[in-house]
Parts: C-alpha cells; structure tokens; sequence
C-alpha cells in the first residue's frame, strides 16, 4: 500500500509477509490471534451427509447475513441505461449504470458478442488493480469470453474505478475509506455481495442472457467477491476464484484488503464451509505458486480438501475443481483459459473443461471504456463515505434525549449489555501472574492480561497516593508518559500510569500500516475472531486495575483514565464499563464516527461494527459515563480537523442531556 489522495492496493506488501513468514513468532499479539482462532474452530468438522449440511447451510446463511449487516428486502429499481457504446469486431461494449441501493449507481461494462439466440453469460468482478473494470487485466478476460460467445458484465466496485471518493481512477477503496462503513453494521464484503446479486438482476433483464446460466469469476478481491457471490446467489451456475482462496486463519499474519474482512467469521465458520456453500453447483479454484501465504496453493487445500466432502456427498465431486499455475499474483492468460474452458462446459454444456486457447486480444485506453470520462461525473455521486454518512444519520435520528433519570438508568443498563457484546464479550480472567518493582520512583506492574498478552505498566509515584490517573496514548506508553496531560495531571497530585496497551507502542506489529490506517492488519485479525481491538485495548485497562488492586491491596479512592488522540474512545469505553474508573478525559479526540470522506489520522482499532445501530456515536458512548465527571478537551471530524466550541457541543448535545437529566450538568465539562 501507499498513502496518499489517491491510495493503491499492492500485494507487494502481503508478499513481504509471506517471505518473512518466521518473523510472525517474535509478535505475542499475531500470536496470541491465532491461538484465539485455532480454538474457536477446533471443533470443525465435515457434515455428516447432505441433509445434516442443509442444516448447516441455513445457519451459516443467518450468520453470514448477520455478519454483513442484512440485506434490503425490497431492491431498489434498477433504472438502468447506457450511457456510451463502443463497437469492436465480432462483439460492442456497452457504458452502462444501474442503481443497487437508494442514490448508488453502480458502473459497468457489458460485453455483447454478435450473436442470436440467449447466451449464457459471465460476471466479471475486479480486483486490486488500479483500473477495476477498465484495467488491461480486466479488459483480457471480458474480450476473451465475449469472442467466445459469452455475455460478459464487469462491474465497479463500491469505492474502486469510477466509484471511489474522487473521480480519477486508481483509487482503493479499503483501509479508511471502508472503514466508515463499520459503524453502520454494513461491512464492504457484504455490500460487494448484495451489489453483485444486484448485478445478476441486471443479466437476468437483458433480452440477449440465458437468466438460468449464469457464472461468476474475478481475481485477488475480485476472486473474493466471486466466492461470496457464489456461495449465497443460487443463480450462479459456476463460479471459478482466481489468486484468492486460502483459509480465514490464514489471513492472520498477512495484510488485506477491508473488502475482504467478514467480522466475526471465524466465530461461526472457515472458509471451506463457504466455499462448501456452491456445491452442487460448479467451482474451480485456481491458486499460484508464487502468491501470497494466505493465497498459497497449501492453504487453498486446507480449505478444499474440507469443501470436497461436500460436493462429494450431492455426488457432484467432479463438479469440484483446483487448478494451480507456476505464477505470481495475476489472472494471466493460462488461467484466463482454464476458466474459459471450465465455463463453456458448466454454463454451454460444450467441451470437457478442458482450456480453451485464447484469440488475440486488444485491449483499450481504460479512459475511452469509462461512463463518465475525466471530470464528467455527477456532484452529488454517493461514496462509500456518504453513503456510511446517510445510513449513519438515519440510525442517529431515532435516538431521543431521555425523558427522566429513571428512564435513562434502565436504558444505560440494556445499552452496557449491548456494547460488551459489539467489543466481543470480555474474557474470564486469568491469575495475573503479577511482578511488582520499584526504582527511583517509578514503579513497574507486569501482568498477564490474557494467556499469551502480558503487558508492564509504569507508575510515577505521588505523594498522594489516593489519585491515579492511567493516560493511554495508541503510539505507546512513553509518547502518553511525555504528554502535557501527564505532567499536568502530576503536579496535580495524581499519580501517573503508562503501558503500552497490546498491539501498540513496543507490541506494535512492524507491517501495520496501510493507506491511512495505522494500525490496519492488527485492526482486521481483531475483527476476523470477532473482538474489535477497542474492546481488547478496555480489557487491557481492566486487567492493569486489577493489578493495582493486587498489588497494593486496595484501589485508590478516585481513578481516572485520560485518552489522548484517537485513545480517546479507548478512555471512555472503558470508563463507560468499568466503575472502578471514577472520572475519565479525551483530549484531540475522535467526536463523532460520521463523516463524508474517508478517516484520516484515527486508528482502525477503534471502529466497531455496528456501533451507530446498536448504541450511537461516540456521544452516546460518553453518555454511558454519567454522572461520572467527563471532560472533553477539543475534538475532530473524521477528516481530522478540529472542531470549534459551537460545533463541538453540538455534536456532544446528547451526553450534555443525559448528564442534566440526572443533575450533574456540573459533571460534564466541554472545552474546545
């Protein structure tokens, strides 16, 4: 990845990983993911028969479904129309747009042969490549199944080619871009689904396509995409993923894309169940030699090894098929062929799924295959910013002031349940394991946060010992030691906590960042075993009370947690769920998880799915607190600019509420 305004996927970076493979066991965190993984799926195992799978099949669809945040139950029109055509020899392309959901067109390229009759018809999803539907890559394979009497459809993707927050293309539609769409419960991965089925509904329209033979295929995100959709639309007749399968547990030590992150998935499934989900219909895998670990042709046997008992219980093993090249990442032309061959003989009913050799091909200027050339697209085109901004705002609007203390005192109870569970639940403590040390006025607690996390906490010892204030900084405890806010809070009298909460300052994994993201990978294998860094980082601030209790016998009489920068939503979080924290402030902090554009300088860590539906924005969190004393010093926008006094009591108008409908308005101080 690189940064930048224009941000582009590179699996330079995921080949990086894999190449340094043996330097994942010095990270406790990577570690520490992967046993929570390995023991949430021990219990795997093949069904039985097809009728125990149809069981299973159900549940996996709820969960799924549940994982992306539902699906709408009446579908939009799709006002679809061309809007360009371009005519080549022996088939046109036509420009067209259709809408997926209210307001959100989606751009595609349709590849019609010149020929009678209905045709079956191929789906082509992008991946990573700077030009999505109109990248070269792309281009080959839509030519290659046009000439051979496919109709082919290839799409934009939410965010990617003509979609992304800009114009130009080359954009990337993952790290903070995407992660707006967290908050809403609406990840990218399920959005990619609904707005492929979408896509189908378009085929099935066309005078020209056979609506019952039907397939899908795409490459890297795009082979993703291909496994998703096949697995939940019934319509597809075949699908055939390229350079991306390998296993959920395999993605833990690697990069990638948000797209491709489904939360909380292996809390109810592994790949090979997914991928078990075609069957009977038809699937080819095609994996490369030169790829990525979690794409690795041994890690695609992991997975479909499992899904082959599938198939072969609807008697369909045939039906099943992995093809591996001697290739680096690509869709290149012998795989281009191998799916030519295997599509003819699932959706024509002709060959034996042989490869077929490919034409010349000649692609274009991706510009001239554009729906809106250059600047020429509309002002008001949703984004996936926007887009997470209106579902964001609608969730908010059903959201009241409570009408009396009681009222709220009920409501704060149900909306704490809610909240542990989006963090993903907290875990039974283990014995702490604590060793204690004291030199030169600082003392030193090193505990056992959970098995595999342990984790030392300084503290610069006061003369008072009644006041203890724990200052969090996400670059690490001796960025948050060096704050204004420590020092100021210690000539105060308040004794002083630092630690380097998991995943942060000297635990941080040397390859997080991505595009905007700093703390990208850790963020996404938190979301995979379905506990959100946020609410791992609270559990951490629990466990170093804990500590303190045991170590001096009893807790001081006040404690509180100061969140600097984007550790802000850490600080009250925590204070919000434990009552052992009495006060807590944010300083430059996150105030609001509603933005038109992507986040810029927060951290992934702190986005939870789901959190504007299930309890509100970072104002309804820091209402949880009442009447606990909260200070709020200055705050930002998702862009990172800083908001002014009226804009910010604005946007904390609902914890202001709270707070006086208890009477403690005294408690609640707003400071820009």
């Amino acid at each position: 990845m690189k940064s930048g305004s224009v941000v582009l996927f590179s699996f330079s970076l995921l080949l990086s990983v894999a190449e340094n493979f043996a330097e994942e066991t010095t990270n406790a965190y990577l570690q520490f993911i992967k046993a929570q993984a390995a023991a949430l799926r021990i219990q795997d195992r093949t069904p039985a028969n097809a009728e125990e799978w149809g069981v299973r099949k159900r549940a996996l669809r709820s969960d799924l479904l549940r994982a992306w945040g539902g699906f709408p139950e009446k579908p939009e029109p799709l006002e679809a129309r061309k809007v360009g055509e371009l005519q080549r020899e022996g088939y046109r392309v036509e420009k067209i747009i259709f809408q997926t959901f209210p307001g959100v067109w989606m751009t595609a390229n349709a590849y019609v042969p010149g020929r009678s009759g209905k045709l079956p018809a191929l789906l082509m999803v992008h991946g990573h490549w700077r030009g999505a539907k109109q990248d070269p890559v792309v281009q080959a394979r839509c030519i290659g199944a046009a000439k051979l009497g496919f109709f082919v459809l290839a799409v934009d993707a939410f965010g990617a080619g003509e979609r992304g927050v800009g114009r130009a293309l080359g954009e990337y539609h993952g790290d903070m871009t995407a992660a707006t769409l967290l908050p809403v419960g609406l990840p990218l991965s399920g959005l990619q689904v609904y707005e492929n089925m979408r896509a189908v509904d378009y085929l099935q329209q066309r005078p020209e396509v056979d609506p019952a033979r039907i397939g899908v295929t795409g490459a890297s995100g795009g082979g993703n995409q291909s496994m998703y959709a096949g697995a939940w639309d019934d319509r597809l007749g075949a699908a055939a993923p390229v350079c991306s399968v390998g296993n959920y547990q395999a993605y833990l030590g690697g990069a990638c894309c948000m797209c491709e992150v489904v939360p909380g998935a292996l809390r109810f499934t592994e790949e090979w169940s997914v991928l078990g989900m075609v069957a009977p219909r038809a699937l080819m895998v095609i994996n490369a030699s030169k790829d990525s670990h979690q794409f690795s042709i041994a890690e695609a046997k992991v997975s479909l090894n499992q899904s082959a008992k599938i198939f072969q219980e609807f008697g369909k093993l045939e039906d099943l098929r992995h093809v591996t090249f001697e290739s680096g990442h690509d869709y290149s032309q012998p795989m281009r062929e191998a799916v030519y061959g295997w599509m003819s003989l699932h959706l024509k009913h002709e060959g034996d799924g042989s490869p077929i050799p490919e034409s010349v091909i000649k692609t274009e200027d991706p510009e001239t295959l554009r729906c809106f050339p250059g600047e020429s697209r509309p002002e008001n085109w949703m984004t996936i910013p926007k887009f997470a901004a209106t579902r964001g705002r609608q969730l908010l609007s059903t959201k009241k002031a409570p009408a009396s203390a009681d009222e709220w005192l009920s409501e704060k109870k149900e909306l704490k349940t809610k909240l542990i569970a989006l963090l993903g639940g907290f875990p039974k403590a283990e014995p702490l394991e604590l060793k204690t040390r004291t030199n030169n006025g600082i003392r030193e607690r090193t505990f056992l946060s959970e098995l595999g996390i342990t984790l030392t906490a300084r503290e610069q010892l006061a003369k008072e010992k009644q006041r203890l204030a724990i200052v969090i900084d996400l670059e690490g405890g001796e960025q948050a030691a060096a704050s204004n806010a420590a020092k100021e809070a210690a000539q105060n009298g308040w004794s002083i906590v630092t630690l380097d909460l998991r995943a942060t300052g000297k635990f941080a994994w040397p390859q997080d960042r991505v595009g905007r993201a700093p703390d990208h990978t850790t963020a996404e294998w938190g979301l995979w075993i379905g506990r959100p860094l946020l609410g791992q980082w609270v559990y951490d601030l629990r466990r170093l009370i804990d500590a303190v209790k045991e170590g001096e016998g009893t807790l001081p009489l006040e404690i509180r947690v100061i969140g600097l920068g984007p550790a802000g939503v850490v600080a009250l979080a925590a204070a919000a769920l434990d009552d052992r924290i009495t006060s807590a402030s944010t300083i430059g902090s996150l105030a609001t998880l509603i933005t038109e554009v992507p986040y810029e300088h927060q951290r992934l860590g702190i986005i939870v799915p789901g959190i504007l539906r299930e309890i509100g924005d970072i104002a309804d969190v820091a209402a949880l607190l009442a009447p606990k004393p909260l200070s709020i010093e200055g705050g930002v926008r998702g862009d990172g600019g800083r908001l002014e006094q009226e804009a910010l009591k604005e946007t904390f108008k609902r914890t202001e509420s709270v707070y006086s409908a208890l009477n403690k308005e005294g408690n609640f101080r707003l400071k820009d």
